[in-house]
């Protein structure tokens, strides 16, 4: 079935503003809350929220088999339960519902009055209930700097890194959208020089630009998911904020990993965007070398070229752009990751969603992290307001953009936007 939603020579008969990261060509999917109270499934076109549940209602959606609330749910779980074909269907009638030429809601104005409204006047929710959360370590960048700082400098990268997709289970409850403020966290470190940990808030909090997909309903518990199929149970991709705690995650990692230093907050942007839409902008990713095992081998264009970038704005001051990285940069692809977690027949569900990891380019700017970025706090950045960040500080606010264009179109993410605020304090 073709992809007549990412026709590049439509247009909407909604305005849409110039380098909008929601042209025609995009059509995510997320939900909101309407000034009415009412939560709904929705997409977006430029600066208009757009009702599908209400579309919905109306039969716009005539001719495609849906269950009757499909879009009348405060998640978008069971319409990523119905598969690709459903998506990718449900997506092209949007797109000709909305094309300039075509007159059936744009001179509807009862119709149009139901089913748009401003993004100022919904509030964007968490897009799907997630079940479970993964969140992998596949920057090949990132990982070598953390491996120079946290261990030895001469074996950066672990044996294992350069033949798995590593990574590690998350906590799904503490997923935020966009806009939800995050405390500091309390926990147990090592200070410089002590042989007995404190108790107390971090003084070392991070962000780490991430994006992350979400999958459809994969297999049953014990199948595997063939790495050339991987794509197929792969609704879209998110930005991601892994926020984390440096110094907890240095004193409680060995052996397990990251735990509390990782789970007290992850935020995401609050539209999805479809691997549909992204498709014109495939491009390959690094070389694997060695050869992965097969069950891990994939030829082609198994990356995508989305521009990121990370800004910090101090309380009552204005945007520094810290970041510019890029999605193709990862070492494993999203294809790679969904086989080798379900390689050992563990089970993937509807919502689930898989972070990439910390995304870091080449150079010093496009590093993904302020551990990385200030090298553990070594070389501290100086803001235009005068002052230096080490880490993240109270009342900073982390801001994190992605888009994709080439010649013909551009689209994006939107943004995952958070404040960082004091510890929680019990009254």
């Amino acid at each position: 079935m073709p992809i007549s939603a990412n026709n590049t020579n439509r247009k909407s008969w909604l305005e849409v503003p110039a380098n909008s990261d929601f042209p025609i060509q995009n059509i995510p999917f997320g939900v909101f809350l309407t000034k009415e109270n009412v939560v709904t499934v929705g997409t977006r076109i430029g600066d208009f929220a757009i009702d599908l549940g209400a579309l919905q209602q109306l039969n716009y959606f005539e001719g495609i088999e849906l269950t009757d609330d499909m879009f009348m749910q405060d998640t978008l779980n069971d319409f990523i339960s119905d598969g690709k074909k459903t998506w990718r269907l449900v997506r092209n009638r949007i797109a000709d519902i909305f094309d300039e030429k075509n007159p059936t809601l744009r001179d509807n104005s009862n119709h149009r009055d139901i089913v748009i409204f401003k993004m100022e006047d919904v509030e964007m929710q968490l897009p799907v209930l997630i079940g479970d959360y993964t969140d992998f370590y596949s920057s090949r960048e990132h990982a070598t700097n953390v491996g120079k700082m946290f261990r030895d400098p001469e074996n950066a990268l672990l044996p294992n890194w350069l033949h798995i997709p590593v990574g590690y289970h998350g906590r799904s409850s503490t997923i935020i959208p966009s806009g939800i403020p995050v405390h500091r966290p309390m926990g147990q470190t090592l200070p410089n020089g002590e042989s007995t940990p404190v108790f107390g808030p971090s003084r070392s909090v991070d962000f780490e630009l991430e994006t992350a997909f979400i999958t459809t309903d994969a297999n049953i518990m014990g199948e595997n998911i063939p790495v050339y199929e991987a794509e197929d149970y792969i609704f879209g991709m998110v930005l991601l904020n892994d926020w984390s705690a440096r110094d907890i995650q240095k004193w409680e990692y060995v052996p397990l990993g990251p735990f509390l230093s990782k789970n007290f907050a992850t935020s995401i942007s609050p539209w999805i965007v479809t691997m549909d839409a992204l498709e014109p902008f495939r491009t390959k990713g690094p070389k694997q070398n060695p050869a992965p095992l097969p069950y891990l081998q994939l030829k082609g264009k198994n990356s995508f070229d989305i521009n990121l970038e990370v800004a910090i704005t101090p309380e009552n001051g204005t945007p520094n752009v810290i970041s510019n990285s890029n999605f193709k940069y990862m070492y494993w692809n999203m294809s790679q990751q969904l086989a080798h977690h379900t390689s050992n027949g563990c089970r993937v569900n509807s919502g689930d969603m898989m972070g990439s990891g910390t995304i870091s380019g080449p150079t010093p700017d496009s590093f993904g992290s302020m551990l990385e970025l200030t090298w553990g706090g070594k070389n501290p950045i100086q803001l235009n307001d005068g002052t230096e960040r080490k880490f993240i500080n109270d009342g900073d606010t982390v801001t994190m953009k992605g888009f994709c264009k080439n010649n013909e179109v551009r689209l994006g993410f939107g943004e995952v936007s958070s404040q960082l605020l004091p510890p929680f304090v019990r009254k």
